[in-house]
């Protein structure tokens, strides 16, 4: 079933169009990541969607009886934090205020109508879920990391704010959801449960993230914009930037040989012209009817979309032992944050700190740089030179321009060095004398990471440095910390941006920090060995009747992996057939994209298949053991 229709939709702001003719549809079940650059739309077209924001022209088309769910970025709330979530069942609420209201009257004079009405009433409460709507509330609270304390509390940070929306959204039944950057607040523990609720959910949504991690794990659709248009990819992100770079490829060689087709047109036409008989002038006319068809077809590549360059040097290599940390302890009053944390960091460790939200991450952070008191020692190497990156972009001198902030820190600079460093963050001509307090989070996030890259600091400690980037920002800021010949200590909630970065974690307790050296998949895979299972297996001996059994289920299993293999062989000579296909039809535009078409649907047949032949073997394995 079509939940959501969209045809034609274009909107602009001014002079400036943000996007024209997209067109897309939802159906029930499907689970799409909406990708992009930040500017490009994302948000807008949600709002268009739920008619906050008006349209220039297209179709918006809503299943009827449909109910949509959008994640705002402005809230307001009443009630507490429970209180807030429970009037997302105020049916179930009235529901069971009118089935007490009968019981009540029964108690008094019991009738048959009465208690035939009762028994409706109460079928259909738990009929739409009335007797677990409730633990459902504190699940989606504790999941998105509330405490049984927080459920009550009525004066909310703004990151519980968010959390809080999110939670509604989550429980509010719709037939799709329109999450917009769900993770944001949000800790690794909390991102993961959301992970496995989404997996789970029986309706469908629309999430905008820059989480590459959360997009693989959570759709199986990705809506692309770009260049002032959207387009729609089978799979999650990774297997999006699969095909989009085989599509790209396959645009650019017919771009190519099209190219180098009208360039042997027109040699034909001007050789024709020379001749200048009237049977020559006729033969130029029809070739370039020929060459005017070929350009009318012609599909250019894309322009890649701008994207920061960054550098970060070092002016001098530093110490063996860049920070030894001893003994750290936090209290605020008598709660006590953490305590007993001692770390090492050494010459071109890549260390993140993670932890909960509110475990002290941040605090840790300041007490190693003198900007917090505690307990502990903190001792640094021998010429070590620090840079900082503060998460909530408090160190932006208020009232200056970009240029300014940029020459209060380096005033021996020229202002033409200065321009061309904010250039690489893609601040051009006036951009640059714009004045800090108006710029989005995402240009406070470059001008400081811009500062940053102009310190030759050897000693890095960043503060969520992904925050506010999209991803072709946090794919920048990645190859450039890979190429750093200087250390790192980071916090981050980005699993892919750790997984990538990491030599080495701590976690951080309430008792402690916990050392992984790996990366963030090592880090999951001791964790995971840490926990200790209370779990015991038990062999138990199979009488005759069991034995056969297994026998019958060995074989039944051994047949549908038989049959999964062979249907797997089919599809790859299919595949191969194909690729062939492709190759030999490279000049014909139209043939080798349907033919691409066709191959990416099988790949995708093939991934599944795989997947398939996977559960199978293990349940292969499993009835055999």
């Amino acid at each position: 079933m079509i939940l959501l229709g969209v045809n034609g939709l274009e909107k602009s702001f001014g002079a400036e169009e943000l996007f024209s003719q997209v067109n897309f549809s939802v159906e029930s079940g499907e689970k799409i990541g909406l990708v992009g650059a930040n500017g490009c739309g994302k948000t807008t077209l949600f709002k268009m969607i739920t008619g906050e924001e008006t349209t220039d022209g297209g179709q918006i088309t809503l299943a009827k009886g449909m109910k949509l769910s959008y994640m705002e970025q402005l809230m307001q709330f009443s009630g507490s934090v429970y209180e807030e979530c429970l009037s997302c069942f105020s049916d179930l609420l009235e529901l069971e205020q009118r089935i007490d209201e009968i019981n009540h009257v029964l108690e008094q004079e019991p009738t048959p109508e009465l208690i035939e009405r009762q028994h409706q009433l109460q079928e259909q409460f738990f009929r739409d879920g009335g007797a677990e709507f409730r633990s459902r509330i504190k699940g989606v609270l504790t999941g998105l990391g509330f405490s049984e304390q927080e459920f009550s509390a009525q004066q909310l940070s703004g990151g519980q704010k968010t959390r809080l929306m999110l939670a509604k959204i989550l429980l509010s039944r719709a037939d799709l959801l329109l999450l917009d950057e769900p993770t944001n607040h949000l800790d690794i523990a909390s991102v993961e449960w959301l992970e496995r609720y989404l997996k789970e959910y029986h309706g469908a949504f629309i999430v905008i993230s820059h989480d590459r991690y959360f997009l693989d794990k959570v759709t199986d659709k990705t809506f692309a914009m770009a260049n002032e248009s959207l387009k729609s990819y089978p799979g999650n992100y990774t297997r999006y930037l699969h095909l989009k770079e085989e599509e790209q490829k396959t645009i650019t060689r017919n771009y190519e040989n099209t190219q180098r087709e009208i360039k042997r047109i027109e040699g034909i036409i001007a050789q024709q012209k020379q001749w200048n008989r009237e049977r020559n002038i006729r033969t130029a006319e029809h070739k370039q009817k020929s060459i005017d068809r070929l350009q009318e077809n012609l599909v250019v590549p894309e322009e890649k979309q701008k994207s920061i360059r960054l550098s970060f040097g070092v002016d001098a290599q530093g110490p063996q032992e860049f920070l030894t940390v001893s003994g750290a302890g936090k209290a605020f009053g008598e709660k006590r944050i953490f305590q007993n944390v001692s770390m090492q960091v050494r010459q071109k460790n890549r260390v993140f700190l993670l932890g909960k939200n509110g475990c002290g991450k941040t605090t840790l952070l300041k007490m190693i740089l003198g900007q917090c008191s505690g307990e502990g020692d903190f001792v640094f190497g021998s010429n070590v030179s620090v840079g900082y990156y503060d998460q909530m972009q408090s160190d932006l001198p208020p009232g200056k321009t970009v240029l300014d902030t940029l020459w209060d820190a380096y005033p021996t600079k020229t202002k033409t060095e200065l321009c061309n460093a904010l250039a690489a963050f893609l601040f051009f001509g006036d951009d640059v004398e714009k004045s800090v307090d108006v710029l989005s989070g995402g240009e406070k996030a470059r001008v400081l990471l811009c500062r940053l890259m102009l310190s030759g600091a050897n000693f890095l400690l960043l503060d969520e440095p992904t925050n506010h980037l999209d991803i072709s920002s946090r794919e920048a800021l990645e190859e450039a910390l890979c190429c750093y010949e200087g250390t790192l200590f980071m916090i981050s909630h980005d699993r892919y941006f750790i997984n990538r970065l990491a030599t080495k974690i701590y976690e951080l307790t309430p008792d402690g920090a916990m050392c992984y050296d790996g990366d963030y998949d090592y880090y999951l895979e001791k964790r995971v060995q840490r926990t200790p299972s209370d779990e015991k297996t038990e062999k138990k001996n199979l009488d005759y009747k069991e034995a056969k059994e297994k026998r019958s289920a060995i074989n039944r299993a051994a047949g549908k992996l038989n049959r999964c293999e062979e249907e797997i062989a089919l599809l790859e000579q299919e595949i191969e057939t194909l690729q062939q296909q492709m190759e030999e039809n490279a000049s014909d535009y139209n043939k080798s994209m349907e033919l691409f078409s066709e191959c990416e649907e099988k790949k995708v047949q093939l991934e599944s298949l795989m997947e398939e032949w996977e559960q199978l073997s293990q349940e292969l394995e499993m009835i055999k053991s």
